[in-house]
């Protein structure tokens, strides 16, 4: 497994605990203790796993009514509390890296994303996960491609 790989697992899973204590009950004090520890517990602590799954989970947390509006508009036939707590961020994940983080190509955000909905979602994860983010990607400009 790719270390970038499980820095987005360890940012999902942070991720997963700060949305179950609910975004907008929390602080940065809240989200750097979740990361510290999910970081130690994974063996993260190379400056550049470290600072890569805090840019995540940062990233998201500080764009997340953007990410959330994208979420409404290309999956709006599911209200967003509706979403299953593990989809809802991994769809946050890809489309944080695909649109806002620039760090790797959209279509690399987009399997990456459903590579990780076929190991921690349901038997349609990884389905839904294509087909919101595959809807998005379609919407880029050419040279975002």
């Amino acid at each position: 497994m790719g270390s970038r790989h499980l820095c987005r697992l360890v940012a999902l899973q942070t991720l997963y605990e700060l949305d179950f204590l609910d975004f907008d009950k929390i602080n940065q004090k809240i989200i750097n203790q979740t990361l510290k520890r999910n970081i130690q517990e994974n063996g993260l602590e190379a400056a550049e796993k470290k600072e890569f799954t805090y840019a995540l989970v940062n990233g998201i947390i500080n764009h997340l009514s953007t990410v959330n509006n994208y979420l409404k508009k290309y999956a709006a036939q599911w209200p967003l509390e509706q979403i299953a707590l593990i989809d809802r961020n991994v769809l946050r994940l890809g489309i944080y890296e695909m649109l806002l983080a620039k760090e790797v190509p959209p279509k690399v955000a987009i399997d990456e994303a459903i590579e990780v909905a076929k190991m921690f979602g349901g038997d349609s994860s990884s389905k839904f996960i294509n087909g919101v983010l595959g809807a998005i990607y379609d919407q880029l400009p050419v040279d975002k491609k």
